[in-house]
This record gives structure tokens, C-alpha cells and sequence, in this order.
């Protein structure tokens, strides 16, 4: 326990991913659709998830701090917040944090690759306005996602920031409770936790971010080799998010000491020094559909077949058919996929459950980016309210879950989609099996991702395949038009080891 003293901590986060290559901006509608949380709403939500959140509140919980919670506003991953939702939920913040003060300490909950219309570092200008509103003697410490584009900015803000160690994010818990612990050891003057950030010229692929694998897994056997207990407090690989055009995208290193920044240095340049020089590991394999289809027809099933291009995760629209169609091309498997097409709910929200329904549905990016529906007939299997929830530790840490109006079809081919009215990235094996769907009756299982959606399905597929589609969240970052990035990057650009 700490001392007599009843310590009062503020706990408070805005949490988006933003792609800055869609043209579709995340509005405060999107945050209502997903999480919008004020006060107790937040401990409600997250008390017992396997969230950071729920370790933050575990470990303030076992040392008799009181928490108070602020703000918590998270939507799907999707185009730049508007200016408008931003405008909202920063002002809603502050004049929340401004009638609760002062506090002891502050608990924060950034993703790090959040872009606004108005606000490109919009991470570090909302932990900007915390740290205004505290003064410069009050502890801010916080977690990040991996895929965060640290900025300056938001190092300047914060005493310590402490990243998720994994992807699929499936510890989300334990980095809440070392954020947790930090802070603890900051309100008993025992740390004083000092950040080192390093932004080497190399971003890491999205396809070659799964962290139990190689090459990703070389950074964190070199980050274990050089912890240094009791004086490197923390070490963070972000691995960085490639859909944001901002100047901080690409890979960083974060180093927390107790008070000793050259410690700092020195370690975050022993690991962007491991990541340059191995640079061309990480540069993603990119394998043809055409190769992948003479795969699926020899490998173990169900095969895990992940659609990088439209991946949710990343801020895709969830609508892609294009391996849907390349499934109903392929006589004697069996698929399920879901495809978010609010319009397609509609027309079968209007038949019986066993009608035979023609659907424009979604968009073959093969042939275009909008206005390319997959036209199909299939029968009506059932009409649920697409609500569902998630008590296992899986990326994103999230509970519950709304797809909204939701439609189960069969094609003629015999494949399963699940179309809804909201979108939901496939993070839960729940999102099938509440509504009585059985993944392991599939030959193949299509996710709109690329790492995220293996802790959920990997444990029935026997096969898993990263196919290098078309669209929003394309695995090849280096087609993308970047206006902002740093030069040199690599592999935009050459650099020097």
C-alpha cells in the first residue's frame, strides 16, 4: 500500500487509428457506435476486461489509490477523425479533467496513430492540453499501441509511455498494470521516470508485424538482452502504423529510465541499430492470389485466409468481395466471410428468413475502388442484431461488440456471408459462433486483417495465409501517395546502414 496520503488519479483516454489514405472521416457518430464512455461508464466497461484499462484499475485497486475516471472515446480504426468529433471529445475532456482537479497523478490511454482534419499529431496535442491543464509536476503515464507513430509531442507530454508487447495485442491487461506500477513507483518518489525516443529512417511492413515470428521477433529477443533491472524501467518497440501520412510514421524505440536518459540513449540506439541493419527482413513477401489458391487446395484446413487489403484493423471499410470470389471460383471448398454493406442488410432485412435474395454486394477492389459490387444470389439463413461479446484476452481488448442489423446468406457455391450494417473487425470467434456459426465446419475462413484476427482464429485453422489484395489498407505501402513522411525512409528510400 502506499502511504496514509489518499492519492487521487485521473484516468482518461482518446483512442483512434487513423488511416489518412480514406477518404471517409470518423465522426462522433463512430465513436457512439463503438465507445463513448464518461465517468463510471469507463470502470463499468473495462473493470474486468482483458484490456489496459482493466489493469490500470487492478493495480490502483490493489494499492488503494482512487481513481477517477474522466473520458474514454474509441472508434473503429478508420479515415482522419473530423474536426468536428475531435473538437468534441478534447473539449469534453478537459472540462471534465478541469472539474476534478487537482489530482496526484494521470493515467492516460492514447493509441498513438490518431490524425484529426485539424490536428495531424492529434495524440500529442490532447495529452498536450492534460499536461496544461495539471501543470508540470503531476506524473502522466499511459500505454500505447505498437502501431503507434510516436511523435515528440506526445514524449514531451508524458513522463512514461509504455507500449504493448505483442501482436496480435493479446496483453493489453498486463501493459495497463505495468503503466500502472510505474505510476505507483512515481507517487512514492521511488522512480523518476525519464523517456528516450528514437525514430530510425525504416518502417516495418504490416505483413511482417506479427511479433512471435521472425523477423519481428529479432527486436524483442534484442530489447530482453539489454533490459537493465531497475534502471531501464521500460523498453517499447512501436512498430509503427504505415496508413498515416503524418511525419511520424515509421518504426520508433522508446526506452523509460529511472532518471538516467543517457541509459536511454544508449539502449534505443542498440535496437535501431539491430532494425537497420536487418532492414530488408522486414520488408513484406507479398504473395499472389494466383500462388495462393494452388495453396489452399493441398493445405490442413480450416485455412485462416487473411485480406490485407481490406483490413479493419487498419481502417478499411470491411466491404472487399474480392476473396469471395475467388472462393466461389473454387468448386469443393466451403467459406465463410463477413462484408460490411449496410445497404445489401437492407434489401434482406426485407425478406423472410429462406428467401432467395439478389445482392450487389460490397466492392471487388480488383476492379476498382467504389462502385464495384459482386452481383450474387444466395438464400437468407438468418436475421440477428449482430450483438456479441469477447471474454478471452484478443486484440483490442474490447468486450462487447455491435455489427448492428446483420444478414446470414448461402451462396449458390455454398459459401457463408455474414453482411452487417456497422463495422466490426473480426477479432472474436464470437462475431460467428453467437449466432451459430461453426468456424471449423469451413474449409476456408476469410479476415479482414493481417496479424490481428490470428489470436481468435488461429487456434482452429490449421493453415494460415496472408493474401496481397487490393485496397484501402494494400500491404505494399510503398504504392501509396505519402506527401508528409520523413525522407529518407526505407523502403521508400535507400539509406546507409
Amino acid at each position: 500500500m502506499l502511504s496514509k496520503k489518499s492519492y487521487r488519479v485521473a484516468l482518461m483516454g482518446i483512442y483512434h487509428e487513423s488511416n489518412t489514405f480514406i477518404d471517409r472521416k470518423t465522426t462522433i457518430t463512430d465513436f457512439e457506435n463503438s465507445h463513448l464512455l464518461r465517468g463510471e461508464q469507463v470502470m463499468e466497461e473495462y473493470k474486468d476486461a482483458h484490456h489496459e484499462i482493466g489493469g490500470m484499475l487492478a493495480v490502483m485497486e490493489e494499492h488503494g489509490v482512487g481513481v477517477i475516471p474522466v473520458l474514454f472515446a474509441e472508434a473503429t480504426p478508420g479515415g482522419r477523425v473530423t474536426a468536428s468529433a475531435y473538437g468534441i471529445l478534447v473539449d469534453e475532456l478537459a472540462e471534465r479533467l478541469k472539474a476534478i482537479l487537482p489530482v496526484d497523478g494521470c493515467l492516460v490511454v492514447p493509441h498513438g496513430a490518431g490524425v484529426a482534419e485539424n490536428q495531424p499529431d492529434m495524440d500529442g496535442h490532447w495529452l498536450g492540453r492534460v499536461r496544461e491543464l495539471v501543470g508540470a509536476d503531476v506524473p502522466i503515464i499511459g500505454t500505447l499501441d505498437p502501431h503507434a507513430n510516436v511523435s515528440s509531442a506526445m514524449i514531451t507530454a508524458t513522463d512514461a509511455l509504455v507500449a504493448y508487447k505483442t501482436n496480435p495485442h493479446i496483453d493489453q491487461y498486463e501493459t495497463g498494470r505495468a503503466a500502472g506500477e510505474l505510476l505507483i513507483q512515481t507517487l512514492k518518489g521511488i522512480y523518476k521516470p525519464v523517456q528516450y525516443l528514437v525514430k530510425p529512417p525504416v518502417t516495418i511492413s504490416i505483413e511482417q508485424q506479427q511479433t512471435a515470428h521472425y523477423p519481428c521477433k529479432m527486436l524483442y529477443e534484442a530489447a530482453n538482452a539489454v533490459v537493465r533491472p531497475g534502471e531501464v524501467l521500460s523498453i517499447s518497440i512501436l512498430l509503427g502504423f504505415p496508413y498515416a501520412d503524418v511525419p511520424e510514421m515509421g518504426t520508433s524505440f522508446l526506452v523509460v529510465t529511472n532518471n538516467d536518459r543517457y541509459a536511454g540513449e544508449e539502449v534505443a540506439h542498440q535496437l535501431a541499430a539491430v532494425l537497420t541493419a536487418n532492414r530488408h527482413a522486414f520488408v513484406g513477401v507479398l504473395e499472389t492470389l494466383e500462388i495462393q489458391r494452388v495453396k489452399i487446395a493441398s493445405a490442413p484446413k480450416p485455412v485462416l485466409w487473411l485480406d490485407m487489403g481490406d483490413n479493419v484493423g487498419g481502417g478499411a471499410a470491411g466491404d472487399s468481395v474480392v476473396l469471395l470470389k475467388q472462393l466461389e471460383q473454387q468448386p469443393g471448398l466451403r467459406g465463410f466471410t463477413c462484408v460490411y454493406d449496410p445497404d445489401s442488410v437492407a434489401v434482406g432485412w426485407r425478406v423472410g428468413v429462406g428467401d432467395c435474395i439478389q445482392l450487389a454486394l460490397g466492392n471487388d477492389y480488383q476492379l476498382g475502388l467504389r462502385n464495384q459490387p459482386y452481383h450474387v444470389e444466395a438464400t437468407v439463413l438468418a436475421k440477428v442484431d449482430g450483438k456479441f461479446e469477447e471474454h478471452a484476452p484478443r486484440h483490442g481488448g474490447q468486450v462487447r461488440f455491435n455489427m448492428g442489423d446483420t444478414l446470414l446468406v448461402e451462396t449458390r457455391a455454398g459459401n457463408v456471408i455474414m453482411i452487417h450494417a456497422l463495422r466490426v473487425p473480426p477479432f472474436s470467434l464470437s462475431q460467428l459462433t453467437t449466432f451459430g456459426i461453426d468456424p471449423a465446419a469451413f474449409d476456408v475462413l476469410i479476415a479482414k486483417g493481417v496479424n490481428a484476427p490470428i489470436a481468435a482464429y488461429g487456434p482452429i485453422c490449421k493453415t494460415v495465409l496472408q493474401a496481397n489484395t487490393p485496397g484501402a489498407t494494400q500491404a505494399d505501402m510503398t504504392g501509396l501517395d505519402f506527401r508528409f513522411r520523413r525522407r529518407p525512409l526505407f523502403p521508400f528510400d535507400h539509406i546507409m546502414s
